[in-house]
């Protein structure tokens, strides 16, 4: 008489559904995901509506301005120069402008300011990189102008760093990278589109 094959008992999988949910959510909650930041700027407060029409009161010499029309080109103001601009200057402009280290009278005014970690500075942190573009400006054109003022913040705050602290800005601590940004605060400004044209 053939000998019956004993069956193989099956595997309880009725709780499989709720291990793989909670296994899950914990991945989910101990994974930490880089986010875009997106671009740091600073943007107008709304009016209040029982105050009277004002007007920020910034010297002329402490403003740069940049500007790009309809068909992409740059165009960059200051006390010291008006007229069209290359993409490729402007980081060389801007950190110029922002260093102002001849304490040149047409560029942004300098003043004493205690910052921790660096004493007694000689500063000019009140200037602003005041940036207006067209409604037509192609994306590709205000990228490289942002590209641009960014990485000449960049290479003011890595300067400072390496003389002050002797190591690059991405290395500093916490506090040191503080002190650094007081130094150099990142002011661009972005006023609304409007319409140039073609025109500057």
């Amino acid at each position: 008489m053939a000998k019956k094959k004993k069956k193989m008992p099956g595997l309880n999988t009725s709780s499989t559904a709720d291990i793989s949910f909670m296994l899950l959510i914990f991945f989910l909650i101990t994974t930490s995901m880089d986010t875009d930041q997106g671009l740091a700027r600073r943007l107008p407060q709304p009016p209040d509506p029982d105050q009277e029409d004002a007007t920020m009161d910034i010297k002329s010499r402490n403003i740069l301005y940049v500007r790009i029309n309809a068909a992409g080109q740059l165009w960059i103001k200051d006390e010291t120069s008006s007229g069209e601009g290359d993409f490729r200057e402007l980081r060389a402009r801007v950190k110029e402008f922002v260093k102002n280290e001849h304490n040149l009278s047409k560029l942004p005014e300098k003043h004493v300011k205690n910052i921790d970690l660096l004493g007694q500075c000689f500063v000019t942190d009140k200037h602003v990189i005041s940036v207006q573009t067209d409604r037509g400006t192609p994306y590709n054109a205000y990228f490289q102008v942002q590209n641009e003022l960014v990485a000449a913040y960049n290479e003011l705050r890595n300067e400072l760093a390496k003389q002050k602290f002797g190591r690059e800005f991405q290395y500093l601590t916490k506090e040191e990278q503080g002190a650094v940004k007081k130094y150099y605060p990142q002011n661009i400004s972005e006023a609304e589109p409007k319409k140039y044209g073609g025109d500057q």
